[in-house]
């Protein structure tokens, strides 16, 4: 198994774990030897004791860099282009004392991304010819004939896993969790209670890769948090991209579970919380049962803006979500409302203005850069701007310069942190 290096403009581990990779091998657990390379583990064995960087109180932090030749269709971005996480010739030893391997399985997130796949391909290729090399995840499902063009044996689009089982000549068990115990004394871990979401945001990639919202089982979800806890992990962050949607059913059991279980963990949101689902007797639930930082989509102030992307959250949504938080004792610093900046739709979005509301709140903002996805109506806008067959030019810190200007996001990112410092 691995998880690929980053190359990128920017890269911060905001509990970053290859969850879908751990998940599908747990549904082999006990059916074949596995090994982990995480290159975005910053606590990787191979780095040392020296070598391995500081967390702040909640697990996250920066990862290990190095500068690399930019990309030629990104030449226009005046930022340094940067390679993270494990350097190179630690997986190339690690490939020459692994003995072979039957199989290497790639977890890949985003598109642009791909071109730390491309160097675990050539690497793995180099040193084990005969394994056969298995790719899935984001990029592979929304840039499959991309993906396909870097030469592996099967590329997993999407969801349905039954090409892989075949392909493995495996009999998965789906009632199994995830094979975190690959990684030694994890600090921090991941969770999922559901896959998909049921709304459909004009600028969001996930109902191309989950067709459908499905819950997990309850006994699942916990016996996962128990074994990562068991583990050593104290910090927890849901994956799911709609965590509060049917909660009564979903989250609000797993929540009562872990309070009467005695479960200490510390539970995080990275994936934005829709703020019209906080009531006051979940925002309790939640603060008892142990989360400590809360990130909700926002994304604009504007109604017609919320309006044309989806209506997923209005304003006022947003302001009673705060007001129930804080009440339940949830620290105002530790609540972030993300904001996209450099969407296609920008002079309709009155960005300005919504961040003046959400510091207006009492709480953090933060502009989340907006990444053109083909196959997303906001993204196939972007076709005007940027070529979207070529994946670099899906890259989140690149678009949002070239629709606005360079000056204008640095303005824009000033602003921000200028209004956080007084919250």
């Amino acid at each position: 198994m691995v998880n690929p290096p980053i190359c990128d403009f920017a890269a911060y581990d905001f509990w970053l774990k290859p969850y879908g990779l751990l998940r599908v091998a747990g549904q082999l657990r006990g059916q074949a030897d596995f090994v982990l390379f995480d290159f975005l583990d910053r606590r990787h064995p191979s780095l040392g004791q020296a070598g391995r960087l500081d967390s702040d109180r909640w697990g996250r932090g920066r990862f290990r860099s190095e500068r690399v030749a930019k990309p030629a269709c990104l030449n226009a971005i005046p930022r340094y282009f940067q390679r993270f996480g494990v350097p190179r010739d630690r997986f190339a030893a690690f490939l020459g004392g692994g003995g072979g391997f039957d199989f290497v399985l790639i977890q890949t997130m985003m598109s642009y991304w791909y071109p730390g796949v491309r160097e675990v391909i050539e690497d793995v290729r180099r040193a084990c010819p005969g394994a056969r090399i298995v790719l899935g995840g984001n990029y592979v499902t929304i840039c499959s004939a991309h993906a396909e063009g870097l030469g592996t044996d099967l590329c997993v689009v999407g969801t349905d896993l039954d090409p892989l089982w075949r392909f493995l000549e495996a009999e998965p068990n789906a009632g199994q969790v995830g094979l975190w115990e690959m990684y030694d004394r994890p600090a921090v871990g991941a969770l999922k209670l559901s896959d998909g979401c049921p709304f459909h945001c004009t600028y969001c990639s996930v109902p191309r890769v989950y067709r459908r919202f499905r819950p997990r089982s309850l006994e699942q979800s916990l016996a996962e948090l128990e074994l990562l806890v068991s583990l050593g992990v104290r910090d927890v962050a849901f994956y799911d991209d709609a965590l509060l949607f049917d909660a009564d059913a979903i989250l609000t059991p797993f929540l009562e579970e872990v309070v009467r279980r005695r479960i200490l963990v510390h539970f995080h949101t990275p994936n934005a919380l829709n703020a019209r689902f906080i009531q006051a007797d979940l925002a309790r639930l939640m603060v008892r049962a142990g989360f400590q930082t809360f990130y909700l989509g926002f994304e604009s102030h504007s109604p017609q803006w919320q309006q044309g992307t989806g209506g997923k959250v209005h304003s006022d949504e947003l302001a009673q979500a705060v007001r129930h938080l804080v009440a339940a004792g949830a620290n105002p610093s530790a609540i972030t409302a993300y904001q996209i900046v450099g969407h296609p739709n920008s002079d309709l979005q009155e960005l300005e203005a919504s961040m003046r509301f959400v510091h207006g709140l009492g709480i953090r903002g933060m502009l989340a850069d907006f990444s053109p996805i083909p196959g997303t109506p906001d993204g196939d806008a972007c076709r005007r701007w940027v070529d979207l067959d070529e994946p670099l030019m899906h890259n989140k810190t690149a678009f949002p310069i070239l629709r606005l200007g360079f000056d204008e996001v640095n303005r824009l990112k000033d602003l921000q942190r200028q209004l956080n410092r007084t919250v």
